[in-house]
């Protein structure tokens, strides 16, 4: 048996145990799609930037603007420890547009993933991806003091400027 045919029959077969686990996997979302948050119960994950917050807490709103034009307003946010909003992105454009929350190492290291794979499929409680003309929330419990940032991660948004910072002040 030469080897190029057991080395074939070896990979057909790994293939073969690999398939039941590969369809126990969870349906993924890309970033056209609409995002159904509400349908799906948010895991609650410390991130060094926060925790996904219950809608009900949030002590305020907050509306930021997304444009075509790479910009995020407002480009700065304020909070105190412990608080959560409800930040809510607003698509002014005709494009789609998301907002991400993290560590401004976390943001840049996503960017270039999406750089390579612009087909990402994720879904987290501290992302909002938007289509042109609509709207999408994220609540949020900042409970840790800092200086994180929030930026659109889609190929080309973010070297283009589409990014803003967020302070979360220690608790008076």
């Amino acid at each position: 048996m030469n080897t190029t045919n057991t080395t074939t029959r070896r990979q057909f077969q790994l293939g073969l145990l690999a398939l039941p686990w590969a369809l126990s996997l969870p349906a993924a979302h890309a970033h056209g799609d609409q995002h159904g948050k509400a349908a799906s119960t948010v895991v609650k994950e410390q991130k060094p930037w926060g925790i996904a917050g219950e809608p009900g807490a949030a002590t305020r709103t907050i509306d930021i603007r997304m444009t075509d034009d790479m910009k995020l307003s407002p480009n700065h946010l304020e909070v105190r420890e412990g608080e959560t909003l409800r930040l809510r992105a607003i698509n002014k454009g005709k494009v789609m547009h998301e907002i991400v929350l993290g560590t401004g190492a976390d943001l840049r290291a996503h960017a270039e993933m999406m750089k390579k794979h612009p087909g990402m499929e994720h879904d987290e409680p501290y992302m909002a991806h938007v289509p042109a003309g609509k709207t999408g929330d994220i609540v949020w419990t900042f409970n840790r003091p800092g200086d994180f940032e929030f930026a659109c991660l889609i190929a080309g948004h973010f070297e283009a400027g589409m990014r803003g910072t967020i302070r979360v002040k220690p608790k008076a």
